[in-house]
């Protein structure tokens, strides 16, 4: 059985990065955090390896938390599994908002 890893890099991360192929609706990811700390999750559509899950809901308007940073915010709800992207967030970097 492969081994399908996604990385919390900060406790106050609310997404994740997969480092595995082949995610598909449905795919059982561990997601696991610097304390040593793994929880099993099925994602919710197909998501890119090195590309970005969230691991508990989030909220239209709230922040997208990686490497403990805010990179964008929510243009709509999102649920946890879901593939956090272009689609879903807004990239907050750049346009001088933070």
């Amino acid at each position: 059985m492969e081994l399908n890893i996604a990385l919390q890099v900060d406790e106050k991360d609310n997404v994740a990065t997969i480092f595995a192929d082949g995610i598909t609706k449905g795919t059982s990811v561990r997601v696991k955090d610097r304390s040593g700390y793994e929880e099993m999750m099925s994602v919710t559509e197909v998501i890119p390896y090195g590309h970005k899950v969230a691991v508990r809901d989030i909220q239209v308007g709230e922040p997208i938390i990686k490497y403990g940073e805010s990179i964008g915010r929510a243009v709509r709800d999102i649920k946890k599994g879901d593939y956090v992207h272009v689609h879903n967030m807004e990239a907050m970097r750049g346009r001088g908002d933070l």
